[in-house]
C-alpha cells in the first residue's frame, strides 16, 4: 500500500535496527484518512471471507481494526490489557509478550463477546514476533470461533511472527512489509 509506504517513510520515526515510531499518524496521534483507507484495503484483502467480528488488542489495533470493521460492516471487539471491574470472572485470558514494552500483560475478552458462530479477522497495527495475534488467536479457539484471517498494518518481515502464524495455518495480509531497519532507513518487501 504505498500511501501508507509513504507515510512511513516520511512521518515514522527509526530507533535502533528493529522499531518504528508511527505515533504521528497511527497508535497515537492518527491520520484518520489514512486509517478509512487501511480499512477498505483491509475489507478488499477479506471479503473472500464471512467476517462476522474483527478482533484486536489495545490499544494500537485500535483504530485500524476500527476502520476495517467499518468496512465490513461489523462490531470491533478488543481485548484488554487489564481487567475492569466490569469484567469478573467470565472471561477469555491469555498471556501476551509485547516486544515494543518488553513485558508479559493478560488480555481479556469478555465470553459474551464471541461466540462460536463467530468468523473472526484479526486486525493489529503491528506484527513482529506474532505474539499478540497468536494470544487473539487462542482466546478465539477458546470460544469455539473461527479465524477469518489476520490483517497487519505494518509487519516487520524480518522477525518471526508472519512464519510462525502461517504454521497454523492462517492467512496473513500486510499492508507495509519491512525487510530492513538499518542506517537511517527502512527497506520494504516488494509486494
Amino acid at each position: 500500500m504505498e500511501l501508507l509506504h509513504q507515510a512511513i517513510r516520511e512521518r515514522g520515526t527509526i530507533i535502533g535496527d528493529s522499531i518504528v515510531k508511527v505515533d504521528s499518524f497511527l497508535n497515537h496521534e492518527m491520520d484518520t484518512a489514512l486509517l478509512y483507507e487501511i480499512g477498505k484495503v483491509f475489507y478488499q484483502k477479506f471479503q473472500h471471507q464471512p467476517v462476522s467480528k474483527i478482533v484486536t488488542i489495545e490499544a494500537g489495533g485500535i483504530a485500524p481494526a476500527l476502520m476495517a470493521g467499518l468496512a465490513f460492516g461489523v462490531p470491533v471487539v478488543y481485548a484488554k490489557k487489564q481487567k475492569s471491574l466490569t469484567m469478573k470472572g467470565d472471561v477469555y485470558c491469555e498471556s501476551v509478550f509485547s516486544f515494543t514494552k518488553q513485558v508479559y500483560s493478560d488480555v481479556t475478552i469478555s465470553k459474551d463477546r464471541l461466540s462460536p458462530d463467530d468468523h473472526v479477522l484479526i486486525v493489529d497495527d503491528f506484527l513482529a514476533n506474532g505474539e499478540a495475534a497468536a494470544g487473539l488467536i487462542n482466546i478465539i479457539k477458546q470460544a469455539d470461533a473461527s479465524v477469518a484471517g489476520i490483517g497487519i498494518v505494518i509487519e516487520k518481515s524480518f522477525q518471526k511472527g508472519r512464519a510462525r502464524l502461517e504454521e497454523l495455518g492462517i492467512e496473513v495480509e500486510s499492508l507495509a512489509r519491512i525487510a530492513r531497519i538499518g542506517d537511517g532507513k527502512i527497506e520494504f518487501l516488494q509486494s
